[in-house]
């Protein structure tokens, strides 16, 4: 009888968690939230909002400047606010492709930095990381300087 018991209790309580819990997260849902994230972010530079730029940013974030690596969420908000201290964004970026691991806990997200006068002078990558809390957040940033080379 017992093991009837636990033979029921299998197909009925533990068979049914291990399906819910392998499945896989809505990566298509995953990449819009991202998108989504990253849209936001830049829209702190344009609304020269320094206190919302800083919820973007992880704790153990690291920034790329040049070949310098900036650590931590603190050294990275130091770093960036001269770029918010002026009345004008000196640039601007948005999202052109997003992509999201299958397990659905880190993305890429990566497109144009553009100037005031909206000539693309950069590409970002940004690497995303789904905290805790729900929310999207910057663990990796990396800005390369646009080539100039002649079309091949």
């Amino acid at each position: 009888m017992r093991a009837l018991v636990l033979f029921i209790s299998f197909f009925t309580v533990i068979l049914p968690a291990q399906t819910f819990a392998a499945t896989p997260p809505d990566v298509e849902m995953l990449k819009q939230q991202v998108a989504d994230a990253e849209r936001g972010f830049a829209k702190t530079m344009a609304d020269r909002d320094y206190n919302a730029f800083a919820k973007f940013i992880a704790e153990d974030a690291i920034f790329f400047a040049g070949k310098r690596s900036i650590h931590g969420a603190d050294e990275v908000k130091k770093a960036w606010k001269p770029f918010y201290a002026e009345a004008t964004a000196p640039f601007s970026w948005a999202p052109e492709t997003v992509v999201v691991l299958a397990s659905g806990n880190l993305a890429l997200s990566t497109g144009p930095v553009k100037d005031t006068d909206g000539k693309v002078t950069a590409t970002f990558t940004s690497i995303w990381r789904l905290d805790a809390d729900g929310k999207w957040r910057v663990i990796f940033d990396k800005g390369t300087n646009a080539c100039n080379c002649a079309t091949q």
